[in-house]
């Protein structure tokens, strides 16, 4: 048998002359003259508090992480040392057989095992990025991590403040739906000592639509009707987004009746039309108008009706000259204390009360200074019926000029509604051969001039 077919090709050792084997030399004693604990030492890493280290992930448990460093013991990463967010599964921060770098937190625990954190690892990291970030002006990326009061934390490797106000480029009320989120956001307050971050979203979107917002403004001009949706409702308006920027409808430019707050009129999500008033390109701010898409009321009474005509209204209010009475939607005219009867009248309430339901009738309309001036007094005159009352009382109840004569002529004809009631009331009081003073006042009572310090004047 051969050397190779024994050995396999590997070699063996040496015979001299006489025959004599010497074995060949597998290992060589290096060790001679040095002491065994030195050496180990030098194998063995040392580390201070603070340090930088890397390791492998070799266990992980719900609590701990162990990582081999290369120590004389597995180095330990508590739960809470892994992340910033607060109670993560580890299994969701690392994996097995992953190099991990951490911060060394203490050299040793009560078992003598390396006490390691990751997440001030990557803080000490995150710390130097963020200022380098902040000084060139950049943005920062991260995912949102928590809702707090008054706004987001975000994961950038540290925990960066958003708050609420500087999410968007108007306030946010539900923040919830951003957890999960990847966001991007301007640094615009770094304070180390004090271990604060503040972002704003707001920043970085008012920077990146900033061109857009330029073209979009451009391209709108005051007196065009747009279509937008109702974004938000506040105390002095609303605010609709029209596709590219948001607008504001001023709580005057929402209605041409009063009212009391902006969501009597609209709600967010609304599909509104609606009129550029002015574009300010300085501020890039937009004023807008409902009302200015709707007809006038004002312009809507005064073309369906006339002076000299009946109309029926509601006493809305009381004041020392008179009365203002409701002849239309969002359409009030004054009853001067002079037009109330056709007798001195020392106090309007001595002659109607708020809510009473009466007919008067038109003697004054002036639409540039929007204003009505009624008269009950000569209502009791009777005269021309406005034509949306003609309807409710019949044809038979007028003459050819539209003069109510329902029940004088008419014995027969029965009220059937309040107006109807209430106006034949007044005809009744007018008919011919009524003694009433209202058909035919004394010298003595008519009405003084007004003074000089009336609004009537």
């Amino acid at each position: 048998m051969t050397e190779g077919s024994l050995l396999s090709g590997v070699p063996m050792g040496t015979f001299d002359a006489e025959g004599n084997y010497s074995p060949r030399v597998i290992t060589e004693d290096n060790l001679v003259g040095t002491d065994l604990n030195d050496l180990v030492g030098a194998t063995v890493l040392e580390f201070d508090d603070g340090d930088l280290v890397i390791g492998t992930v070799v266990k992980i448990d719900r609590d701990e992480v162990l990582l081999d460093i290369g120590f004389k013991s597995e180095g330990v990463i508590p739960a809470r040392e892994l992340s910033i967010r607060n109670d993560v599964d580890p299994h969701e921060v690392v994996s097995l057989g992953e190099r991990v770098e951490c911060l060394v937190l203490q050299k040793e625990d009560k078992e003598g095992r390396l006490v390691l954190s990751k997440k001030r690892a990557q803080y000490e990291k995150a710390w130097a990025t963020i200022e380098d970030l902040k000084t060139r002006n950049e943005v920062v990326q991260g995912v949102v991590i928590e809702v707090v009061k008054g706004g987001l934390i975000v994961d950038i490797g540290l925990r960066g403040f958003l708050p609420a106000s500087l999410v968007e480029l108007r306030r946010v009320r539900e923040l919830q739906p951003y957890i999960g989120k990847t966001v991007e956001a301007k640094i615009i307050e770094l304070d180390r000592n004090r271990n604060n971050v503040v972002l704003s979203r707001r920043a970085w979107l008012e920077e990146t639509q900033k061109e857009q917002r330029g073209d979009f403004l451009n391209n709108l001009k005051p007196g065009e009707r747009r279509k937008g949706v109702v974004s938000s409702v506040v105390n002095f308006g609303a605010f609709v987004d029209l596709g590219g920027m948001d607008g504001l409808i001023h709580v005057s430019e929402l209605s041409w009746k009063h009212i009391d707050h902006p969501s009597q009129v609209v709600s967010v999500g609304d599909e509104v039309e609606v009129e550029v008033l002015d574009v300010d390109y300085s501020k890039e701010r937009i004023s807008l108008s409902l009302k200015a898409t709707q007809m006038d009321p004002w312009q809507v009474f005064a073309e369906g009706h006339a002076v000299d005509q009946l109309v029926y209204g509601r006493v809305t209010k009381l004041v020392p000259f008179g009365a203002f009475v409701q002849v239309g939607d969002g359409i009030e005219g004054l009853v001067h204390i002079s037009e109330m009867a056709t007798h001195h009248v020392d106090s309007p309430d001595q002659v109607v009360s708020p809510g009473e339901e009466l007919w008067v009738k038109i003697i004054e309309l002036d639409t540039g200074r929007r204003r009505i001036s009624l008269s009950i007094k000569q209502a009791l005159e009777g005269g021309e019926v406005s034509a949306e009352y003609r309807e409710a009382f019949g044809e038979h109840a007028y003459d050819a000029e539209g003069n109510y004569i329902g029940t004088i002529e008419f014995g027969e004809f029965t009220p059937e509604t309040e107006a109807q009631a209430a106006w034949a009331e007044y005809a009744t009081e007018t008919a011919p051969g009524d003694e009433d003073t209202a058909a035919a006042p004394d010298d003595e009572d008519t009405e003084t001039a007004p003074s000089d310090e009336d609004p009537e004047e």
